[in-house]
């Protein structure tokens, strides 16, 4: 490759640059440590449980949105201090709610979320069951004399060309 073109090197730096800036942004749970292993491990355990509030789908620790960063720091540094996992998810769930939690408790304010999808599959069901008792009650109706002879042809045609 000569530099009699430099606009041909300009997209490759800009991707090769944008794939650095994005690797030295990337987070890991790697750099959140404790002296006990087994600490280390509960806290991995508490952000995979932890739901992140702006991806709502995802969890703490495999959220990439800096709310999720700051609340794995806050989380760390809760641990750090000494608190328990029940201590910090009070804590989470006093201040964000129960939508932090992927498994809400069930109590009057999240019924909804765990008896909604048996009411609307309950609901669903009777609706069809009654339209199928509903086509049952229909008596067949007769085809017209037009009908039948339109039948015929048809049928006679699909005779002759088999």
């Amino acid at each position: 490759m000569t530099l009699s073109h430099p606009n041909r090197l300009v997209a490759p730096l800009a991707l090769a640059a944008t794939l650095a800036l994005g690797a030295a942004h990337a987070f890991t749970l790697e750099e959140f440590t404790f002296e006990d292993p087994a600490r280390t491990d509960e806290f991995k355990d508490l952000v995979g449980e932890l739901r992140c509030l702006v991806c709502q789908n995802e969890s703490l620790a495999g959220s990439q949105a800096s709310v999720a960063q700051d609340l794995r720091k806050e989380v760390y540094r809760m641990m750090q201090e000494g608190k328990s996992r029940d201590e910090v998810v009070e804590f989470l769930v006093a201040r964000y709610g129960d939508f932090v939690l992927y498994e809400p408790p069930i109590k009057p304010s999240t019924y909804i979320l765990w008896f909604g999808p048996f009411l609307f599959f309950g609901l669903g069901g009777f609706m069809l069951l009654r339209a199928i008792q509903r086509k049952k009650a229909e008596p067949e109706q007769e085809l017209s004399q037009a009908e039948r002879e339109r039948l015929q042809q048809l049928l006679a045609k699909t005779d002759r060309n088999d």
